[in-house]
């Protein structure tokens, strides 16, 4: 399956270098931002004090991923457990939260998942395209800091988990559907390849903080066209502008 993740890479014409391959959740504020008009992504810094971050900051997600170093980086080791399906439309994404004792080690660092959510299109772009949808995980570690993984999705067969979220999808911003009789489980969401890019980013939301262990997987999961549109009549084009990347270095595992 690494072959195909490469695959994917050489043909969207990213340039990579190195080893050789052998071998946000934000929050609501009192000032309302969006993604159009007077709340637009390129005016968060400026709506509150407390968003100043998404403009001053040199460290911003999403970005391209056109460059990078084919390295050694750790697995991900995901221990996700099963938990009874609580989602919500938060106005900005619909997002699944997610019950206690569910983890991800990365690099002997364990982070606790909290909840994952849906932008369309995709934020981050690969090759300078995007991908119709993409789902980000988002964990916390002990000591405060964010490990999100995200998950690019692509126009292809139905997608059972996705099957499953949209059948109880809330169509207004602010509903939530908790299903007890219902269990999913966030590792049916992930590709069975492992490959992924990481770098330094941030939050796409405001307040956009900084720090953020980005691991955008190479290989993407397939939805279909149905689903695709399920979702993009609830909620589109919600995706923040890639930002600079201000010399920071994205690493792929080999």
């Amino acid at each position: 399956m690494k072959r195909y993740a490469i695959a994917i890479i050489g043909a969207l014409g990213i340039a990579v270098s190195g080893a050789a391959f052998a071998g946000e959740d934000g929050h609501h504020g009192a000032v309302h931002w969006g993604y159009e008009g007077e709340g637009a992504p390129f005016l968060w810094g400026s709506l509150k004090e407390e968003f100043a971050t998404c403009g001053e900051g040199k460290r911003q997600s999403p970005i391209d991923i056109s460059s990078v170093i084919v390295t050694e980086l750790p697995a991900i080791q995901v221990d996700y457990k099963a938990t009874p399906l609580e989602i919500l439309n938060n106005g900005h994404a619909v997002q699944v939260n997610y019950g206690a004792g569910s983890r991800m080690t990365v690099g002997g660092k364990t982070y606790e998942l909290l909840q994952f959510h849906f932008h369309a299109p995709s934020e981050h772009t690969i090759g300078g395209k995007y991908y119709p949808m993409v789902a980000h995980l988002v964990h916390k570690a002990g000591d405060g800091s964010l490990g999100v993984i995200g998950v690019m999705m692509k126009e292809g067969a139905e997608n059972a988990l996705i099957k499953t979220l949209w059948d109880h999808l809330p169509a207004e911003a602010g509903q939530k559907e908790s299903v007890a009789d219902v269990s999913i489980n966030a590792a049916d969401l992930l590709p069975s390849d492992g490959t992924y890019f990481n770098y330094s980013g941030s939050l796409t939301t405001p307040p956009c903080t900084e720090g953020v262990n980005w691991m955008v997987l190479a290989a993407p999961v397939s939805v279909s066209a149905e689903q695709i549109k399920q979702y993009t009549d609830v909620l589109s084009g919600t995706n923040r502008p890639v930002q600079p990347l201000n010399g920071r270095i994205i690493r792929l595992s080999n």
